[in-house]
């Protein structure tokens, strides 16, 4: 799908917490694109769109920023820096985050076998000053929730 602006990737990140599953595990959507493909943005409007307010920071350099949300604990997890998967046991995320609801993954390739196994994949190009998303459900519960998404009347252009 073609994302025209900043205005559309906030739309398609709005319409997707619309359209999230409220059950558990978590889902895990990892988010694949370039530097500067909007994957911050499209996370960032995911989590405004369950409920967070305040600063919603790009875990750039902390690897995870936890948040209270609507449909419970998310993580919003950065790992560009990440120099190898073994990095990630460090964080505790297993033990310390077992009621979370949502993770959200910026470059999940650098976090090898040690996350979840993905629900929803998310590729993001540049496209001129908009973006081309690609949405891919990766299980049975991503292909719930992107049935939920398409049967939003609000997101037809999705």
């Amino acid at each position: 799908m073609c994302l025209a602006d900043e205005s559309a990737s906030v739309a398609l990140g709005e319409a997707l917490s619309r359209s999230l599953p409220r059950q558990r595990p978590a889902l895990v959507v990892a988010l694949h694109g370039d530097l500067g493909a909007g994957k911050s943005t499209l996370a960032r409007a995911l989590l405004r769109g369950l409920g967070v307010e305040g600063a919603v920071r790009s875990p750039t350099y902390t690897l995870v920023e936890p948040y209270a949300t609507a449909v419970g604990h998310c993580l919003h997890l950065d790992l560009y820096r990440l120099a190898d998967p073994s990095e990630l046991d460090y964080l505790g995320l297993e033990e310390q985050y077992t009621d979370t609801a949502l993770w959200l993954v910026e470059w999940p390739e650098r976090g090898g076998d040690r996350l979840p196994p993905v629900d929803l994949r998310i590729d993001l190009a540049r496209a001129g000053a908009g973006r081309l998303a690609r949405l891919q459900a990766l299980s049975l519960r991503g292909e719930a929730w992107l049935g939920a998404l398409r049967s939003d009347a609000s997101c037809t252009a999705f």
